[in-house]
């Protein structure tokens, strides 16, 4: 337990006179005794008005302590108090004062702050005793009520007391705190009784937990023994065997009891440490002083005791013996004597006088489903009683079947239904005493009010059962025997006296015996169900129309549902002739279905069949119509109407008879004529009659048929076709394009078609007509199997369209059209030569290979084609040159290189010519290096250096390949390969052998055929020879600028990014320039200047006809400069034609040159 503050020691004493009683709205009891002193904080505002309450009249005026004159009573004069407050206060303007109130009267208690220095509304609490906060236990007996005046800037806080009980009596306490500062007020409330008042009851009794345990007349125990070595965990047990309410307040008591008390001087004899007393009983407190001069003081709570009638002191030699008659709970609280500086305490408990049972609980006899009260009696209202139902402790919650009922000292306990498990022993417990009583509950003689009646229901009807019997009972409901459950189909209801079972849609399984057993009778009410339902059919499995299909020759069992209760009748007939259950046509009956079998199923046996059903309920008939169904006829045979490459159509009727079932569609066959076996087509079922068979090889004569297929199956194959054989034209030519045109005449070329076929193409039909005109012209009569024609005798000025035809044995070709119409008139076309793009750098090839090289150009009529080798002609005897219209060809057929050179081509058209230049390189390998010397010799490593081969096969050097050989073995091994330059070292050599070197030269074309070796061996000398350092002379790396790659001429096509790029080295490196015809290009975003390594790029970006002309590259450092230049040639596509600024034909007249652009 906490201990006690220091303030609960030292508050100070108050005694002020009572106020005056006011009668508030609201309130509750006071419960508890100490409280500990607890802040808790508070914001909220309150603007209210309220009443205060004035002093009562007749308080005594105020007097100075020492020169007062005590009365009989338990107050210190007025003025004291106040001037003792005064210098603790720094809240309160006006305190609570202590007061007194008879029993079931109200009182007001009242408590000022001043606003003034407050920023906001200051917290109050109230409390009774030490701990128990007020403010949780406002409601019938208690109010707290505060408010605030704005003028006067003053906190009002209210306490109402309403109906006041004996037990609300006691010592009270106001906290007010703000911020950091705190005040605190005690003041008395005494409840005394009055003549009409009933008997105190202990509301404390009523927020305490108790255990059961029953009471028993015991002689006087000392509470604070029992306490101080009992176990915590019997502390509840023996507060309610004791009335103990304040146990908290107790055990922190009990806590400062156990304090280790010093010895005192002043006190040669001390109070116990507690003290008990019953209520209305004397207490005495005795002490014995070790100097009987010395001033004694008694307290109460902190409060200042005076003698009165009910404080009685009494003086006897060195004792001094305290007096407190008629004890109230009120006096229940801490007891101190002062003698001097030192103080000695105690504590007093004033315990209830035990509760007694003053009239007991009688036994009850009483029948199921009755209202039950057991009531007793006790010795005070409203007291703590507890009720058990064999030894298990009944609570009145909500939701319990008992219900306690409290009026005054009564306690009923109230079972509205009493059942059979409501047998039991109850018992009422007090902390004064207890009583018990038997409960028995029996049941009432049952009687029938109205008994089950026995039903017959047509099946899907509801089945209805009532019986109402004399009480108000639960039961159950059997069906032969068996327990129905309630279910979304049965549905069970029971209402007062009255049971219902209801089935909302009877069915077959239903019928049988029912009877309802009522819950604890040994009877039954039966009744039997009997339910009937008309035959019916279920055809719902049938066709449309009640239409069943069964193949020819097969076995027919037709199966028909049927229900009907009790179960019906069946007959079977076709026309007028009943069917019997034998013969090959024959009617089998079951209980729930009827049968109609039909043995090899033939075309006569399609019809109607009637089928009835008869039983006590009704009738029910119904018309089947049997169709026997067989396959199709075949149809007759095809018609093949058209042929072609691969392919043909062919038509046919359908089947005169379709076998009773609509026909579903044909299977078509095909076979060689030759051959006998036939091969399936489709296999998905052709609708219609006609099919376009495909994929048969072309020139071979073929037969078709065709099945026809039904829901049954498929029919017999048809007679098959006439033969036929699959021929077809060809594709049209191909590539129709003008060749050449003469004032009188126009000369076509084309392409055979893509595909000519079996058949094979006999020639050409070349047709034409006048523009304006829809007469085509054969200018051809006899077919031509070439693929150029000149139509002549023509109009000069006219146009012409003009038409190609390819035939063969299946007749002509679709045609094909020139696109446009063809002018007649000699065009003078400039020359122009269309150099590929790989003759435009150096074309390579090596010694003995092949040169074929094509260029294409154009020009018309009738261009001459010249060539020149180094300005000189060609010499045919070497290389063959063939010219025609559009190309010209040199071929060399083992080239040497003799052949290489500046090869000169010239085109000329009349007063027009064009030139072209191809550099042709003819390679072959190196010869081997000049002399190889070896330089010097040094521990493991040889020095050797070389001159470049005389012979460098008419390609650059691109390195040198180096072997060594030891002088004893000779073998040769590589040392370096693809070596560049004209010196090397070679390390890691044997030390005590001697070595020979030899060097292969290596060009694109590969290594040299031979090496040159060192005329002398190196010796690798072994240790001990002093190596001499040779001494080098620093080597000038200075360099005039040299394009090792030149610039190409080069072709671009318009609004494509054209590269020119080359090569340069130079020391110190030089500085790049472009120019385009001798013009410096400086800050045009159109060019883009790369250099890396030596590589010098200029790009152009989407580059036109205005592009075109001489670029030059131009190096220069401080040794000299050097250029480069190219062409290049900017080029336009219009439609897929290539023309670089030159005229081509659009539709019409109209002609486009270089000049347009």
């Amino acid at each position: 337990m906490p201990e006690p503050t220091k303030k609960d020691e030292t508050e100070t004493e108050s005694a002020p006179p009572p106020p005056e009683q006011k009668t508030p709205q609201e309130g509750e009891t006071g419960k508890g005794k100490d409280m500990d002193i607890r802040e808790m904080a508070s914001s909220s505002d309150e603007d209210d008005t309220s009443v205060s309450t004035p002093p009562a009249d007749g308080m005594s005026k105020p007097a100075e302590r020492k020169d007062s004159v005590w009365s009989i009573g338990e107050g210190a004069p007025e003025e004291t108090e106040k001037h003792d407050d005064s210098q603790r206060s720094t809240l309160f303007i006006e305190k609570p004062q202590s007061g007194s109130v008879s029993v079931g009267g109200n009182i007001t208690f009242i408590a000022k702050v001043e606003a003034k220095d407050l920023l906001r509304k200051p917290n109050v609490k109230w409390f009774k005793g030490k701990w128990m906060d007020l403010a949780s236990k406002a409601g019938k007996h208690l109010q707290l009520k505060e408010s605030f005046e704005r003028h006067t800037k003053i906190h009002t806080f209210e306490m109402h007391i309403i109906q006041a009980k004996e037990n609300y009596a006691g010592n009270y306490r106001c906290e007010v705190s703000y911020k950091d500062k705190f005040d605190s007020c005690s003041f008395d409330l005494e409840v005394t009784e009055s003549s009409q008042a009933a008997p105190s009851i202990d509301i404390r009794s009523a927020f305490k937990r108790r255990e059961i345990k029953q009471q028993e007349e015991e002689p006087e125990v000392d509470v604070w023994e029992l306490l101080k070595n009992a176990n915590p965990s019997e502390y509840e047990k023996i507060a309610f065997q004791y009335g103990i309410t304040d146990l908290r307040g107790m055990l922190k008591r009990l806590k400062r009891m156990r304090r280790e008390v010093k010895k005192s001087a002043a006190f040669a004899k001390g109070l116990d440490p507690a003290y008990q007393v019953d209520k209305g009983g004397k207490v005495r407190f005795m002490v014995e002083l070790a100097d009987p001069t010395v001033e004694l003081k008694w307290y109460k709570n902190g409060q200042e005791i005076r003698p009165s009638a009910k404080y009685i002191f009494e003086h006897k030699g060195n004792q001094r013996i305290l007096f407190i008659n008629n004890c109230t709970m009120t006096d229940d609280a801490r007891y101190y004597v002062t003698a001097g500086d030192e103080k000695c305490s105690t504590e007093l408990f004033v315990r209830d006088p035990p509760i007694l049972v003053t009239k007991g609980l009688e036994d009850t006899s009483t029948y199921v489903g009755e209202r039950v009260e057991l009531s007793c009696e006790v010795s005070e209202d409203d007291a703590n009683v507890k009720w058990f139902k064999n030894g298990v402790e009944l609570t009145n919650e909500p939701k319990s079947r008992y219900r306690i009922k409290v009026e005054g000292k009564k306690h009923t306990l109230i079972i509205e239904e009493a059942a059979k498990n409501d047998n039991a022993t109850y018992s009422v417990m007090t902390t004064g005493g207890q009583s018990e009583a038997k409960l028995s509950v029996d049941l009432r003689p049952l009687k029938i009010s109205l008994a089950l009646e026995d039903q017959t229901v047509r099946l899907g009807q509801e089945i209805h059962l009532k019986c109402e019997i004399s009480e108000n009972v639960e039961g159950k409901w059997y069906k032969n025997g068996q327990l129905i459950e309630a279910s979304d189909r049965v549905k069970l209801y029971h209402k007062g006296r009255i049971h219902r079972f209801v089935i909302a849609s009877a069915a077959v399984d239903d019928e049988g015996e029912y009877m309802f057993v009522p819950d604890a009778y040994n009877i039954n009410i039966p009744c039997k169900v009997h339910v009937v339902d008309p035959p019916k059919l279920h055809l719902d499995g049938l066709g449309e129309g009640n239409t069943v299909t069964v193949v020819a020759g097969s076995k027919l069992r037709l199966e028909i549902p049927i229900t009907g209760e009790p179960t019906p009748k069946v007959m079977w007939s076709k026309g007028d002739k009943w069917i019997t259950d034998s013969g090959r046509i024959r009617a089998e009956t079951y209980p729930d279905s009827s049968c109609l079998v039909i043995d090899a199923a033939e075309r006569e046996d399609s019809g109607p069949f009637r089928i009835m059903l008869k039983n006590e309920a009704g009738e029910d008939t119904a018309l089947i119509n049997i169709k026997v169904v067989d396959v199709p006829d075949p149809p007759q045979a095809p018609n093949v109407t058209e042929v072609g490459e691969d392919w043909c159509t062919m038509t046919w009727e359908p089947p005169a008879n379709d076998g009773g079932s609509p026909i579903l569609g044909y299977f078509i066959e095909r076979k060689k004529k030759q051959s006998s076996r036939w091969m399936r087509l489709n296999f998905e079922l052709c609708k219609e009659t006609t099919f376009e068979p495909k994929k048969m090889i072309e020139g071979v004569a073929y037969e078709v048929r065709v099945f026809a297929v039904n829901a049954i199956g498929i029919s017999k194959p048809s007679m098959p076709s006439k033969s036929f054989v699959p021929l077809a034209v060809t594709s049209p030519p191909t590539l129709l394009a003008v060749d050449s045109v003469t004032d009188t005449s126009v000369t076509m070329k084309w392409r055979p078609p893509d595909h000519i076929g079996a058949a094979g193409l006999d020639g050409y039909v070349v047709e034409y007509c006048f523009e304006g005109t829809d007469e085509w012209i054969v200018a051809n009569p006899e077919l031509t199997d070439k693929t150029k024609f000149t139509i002549n005798g023509l109009p000069t000025g006219s146009k012409i369209l003009v038409r190609v035809k390819a035939v063969n044995a299946a007749g002509e070709s679709e045609p094909r059209y020139h696109p446009q119409p063809i002018l007649v008139k000699e065009v003078v076309e400039p020359p122009k030569i269309r150099l590929p793009r790989h003759l435009k750098q150096t074309y390579t090839r090596r010694v003995g290979e092949t040169v074929n090289l094509v260029i294409p150009f154009q020009g018309r009529p009738r261009a001459k084609v010249s060539w020149q080798k180094n300005g000189s002609p060609i010499d045919k005897n070497q290389i063959n040159i063939r010219n025609t219209e559009n190309d010209t060809i040199i071929f060399i057929r083992k080239a040497e290189r003799s052949h290489s050179g500046e090869y000169n081509m010239k085109v000329e058209v009349e007063n027009l010519e064009d030139k072209a230049t191809i550099d042709i390189q003819i390679v072959d390998r190196p010869g081997p290096p000049e002399v190889v010397t070896i330089e010097d010799v040094w521990g493991e490593n040889v020095n050797l250096s070389w001159k470049p081969p005389k012979d460098d096969g008419n390609a650059a050097i691109t390195g040198y390949t180096i072997q060594k050989a030891d002088k004893k073995s000779m073998e040769w091994f590589t040392v370096m390969e693809h070596y560049h330059r004209t010196c090397a070292t070679i390390n890691e050599l044997v030390i005590g052998n001697e070595y020979y070197f030899r060097i292969f030269a290596e060009n694109m074309c590969g290594l040299s055929e031979d090496a040159t070796m060192t005329k002398e061996s190196a010796l690798i000398a072994k240790d001990g020879k002093v190596y001499k350092y040779p001494v080098y002379d620093d080597f000038d790396f200075s360099e005039r600028p040299l394009f090792t790659q030149p610039l190409v001429n080069t072709f671009a096509v318009a609004g494509y990014n054209a590269t020119l790029n080359c090569s340069v080295r130079g020391n110190p490196k030089p500085k790049i320039t472009w120019l385009k015809n001798k013009v410096v290009i400086m800050n045009d975003p159109k060019y883009r200047m790369f250099s890396n390594q030596g590589v010098c790029t200029l790009e152009i970006r989407k580059p036109s006809p205005y592009d075109g002309g001489t670029y030059t590259c131009q190096a220069v450092n401080e040794l000299g400069e050097a250029e480069v230049d190219c062409k290049l040639e900017v080029k336009v596509i219009y439609h897929g034609v290539i023309n670089p600024g030159e005229p081509f034909f659009l539709a019409g007249n109209n002609q486009l040159h270089s000049k347009d652009f």
